[in-house]
């Protein structure tokens, strides 16, 4: 009887396990149609138009007295916004633990961005000071909802499943980004037959993300659960946004390998993010592509990184997530070799560039969140998790710049392009001296068979 009763508890414990991480994917489907079709696709081109509409003779647009020449009015918003989400992120990662209670502060992170997103609907003339201030709030917003989700999965997934979650996490945000961003391309392809102008097809796709978001958001809000746990050591909870950072990292420092994967992780994502956020350019300005052409193998890529998490989940199960990061790592660097000789004018050999990414990289991010997620000490989720999301959005500067400096110096983008590969060796460099055994072990937490 006794036997029964505990068979019958473990079996509905794993019930309401499996029944909170379905709810868990459902964030990554809500926000990340945001990351796609708003920030990666439509953003930057329609907000900048807007500010060239609001620009003086000399083409400078004056926010808050400032003079900024309108074309760099959308890459100085996503700029401020990383600033106050760094500010942000500490303090809320800290107020999470101390609480226990990440749900309300996960429900106004998604509903604060989802408002700001589905206000851009008003984007109309000039108004690109309303625009820059919604980005800011939307994409600091995003920040810290993407910080809280993340450090969730530390409590809903056993440490053997957490490879598995974390991959479905990221397939369900990229089959989201894919889907959206087909329906988003069919209205604005054929605006005309719909009886719409380009502008307002342009605001309906921006502000349908802000509903998907947070209609869609409310899924993980009804099945997460709250759960008080004791963090280790005292937090600085009433200090200002770079005080409490400061007091994070010095709590790190009590586990050094934990940092030392931080590290690979920071160098190895600013590859990745440079690749994502440059490809467009190499593609149109070396390979003399078209915008139809670019955003067909963006949707591409989201497709992709739906097999490719959940491709890369399966071989972390037999050879362990550190081990196929680290064959992630050698694909990617394979990838960029053989965009460096891609010829002009041929898209199909770009859709092959495309389907390579698409392949390694939603299993590259899902399996790096999965094993920092064995590195954190129990109570400090939500703290860890705001330094492992400022590595992922605040921190990605340094390969832009290389790009940048390459091109510069070279003037080609094919240079500019192979110069990333760097990111990937040094990043794998880095990672394959963290012993992760030993790193788990030293956080408190028990060491998978396979990691």
């Amino acid at each position: 009887m006794g036997t029964d009763t505990v068979r019958a508890g473990s079996a509905d414990e794993a019930a309401d396990r499996r029944r909170e991480q379905r709810g868990w994917y459902f964030y990554d489907w809500a926000c990340s149609v945001y990351s796609t079709s708003v920030l990666t696709v439509f953003l930057g081109p329609y907000l900048t138009s807007v500010a060239k509409n609001a620009a003086d003779a000399d083409g400078y647009v004056h926010p808050l007295g400032v003079p900024v020449r309108a074309g760099s009015f959308f890459a100085y918003s996503v700029s401020l916004s990383v600033i106050v989400a760094v500010l942000v992120m500490p303090l809320v990662g800290a107020a999470a633990d101390r609480s226990g209670r990440k749900k309300p502060l996960l429900a106004a992170a998604a509903y604060t961005g989802a408002a700001a997103t589905t206000g851009m609907f008003f984007l109309g003339g000039d108004r690109y000071l309303l625009g820059g201030v919604l980005l800011v709030v939307a994409n600091a917003a995003a920040a810290v909802g993407t910080m809280l989700y993340n450090s969730y999965l530390p409590q809903i997934a056993p440490p053997e499943e957490r490879d598995a979650v974390s991959s479905k996490g990221w397939a369900f945000g990229y089959a989201a980004g894919a889907l959206v961003l087909v329906a988003n391309l069919v209205l604005y392809s054929g605006h005309d037959s719909f009886g719409l102008s380009e502008s307002a097809a342009v605001r309906i796709c921006l502000a349908s993300a802000g509903l998907w978001w947070g209609a869609f958001a409310l899924i993980p809000l009804r099945r997460l659960r709250d759960r008080r746990s004791v963090a280790e050591g005292p937090t600085e909870a009433t200090a200002p946004g770079f005080r409490q950072l400061a007091a994070t990292v010095r709590g790190m420092r009590r586990h050094p390998l934990t940092l030392a994967f931080l590290l690979a992780y920071l160098v190895y994502n600013d590859g990745i993010q440079t690749v994502i956020s440059q490809a467009s350019i190499y593609g149109s300005e070396e390979l003399g592509l078209g915008q139809s052409t670019l955003i067909a193998a963006v949707l591409l890529v989201q497709v992709l990184a739906v097999a490719g998490a959940l491709a890369l989940g399966r071989i972390a199960r037999v050879y362990g997530a550190k081990r196929t990061i680290l064959g992630s790592l050698v694909a990617w660097a394979v990838v960029l070799g053989a965009g460096y000789f891609l010829p002009a004018g041929a898209p199909v050999w770009f859709f092959v560039l495309a389907s390579g990414i698409g392949l390694v990289l939603g299993g590259s991010q899902a399996l790096s969140r999965s094993l920092f997620s064995h590195l954190v000490p129990p109570g400090k989720e939500a703290e860890y998790f705001s330094a492992y999301e400022m590595s992922d959005r605040g921190m990605s500067w340094l390969g832009p710049l290389l790009f940048g400096i390459t091109y510069q110096l070279t003037g080609s983008y094919r240079d500019a392009i192979i110069s990333l590969v760097a990111f990937f060796v040094i990043g794998f460099a880095l990672l394959a001296r963290v012993p992760v055994r030993r790193a788990i072990s030293d956080a408190g937490n028990p060491v998978p068979e396979r990691i």
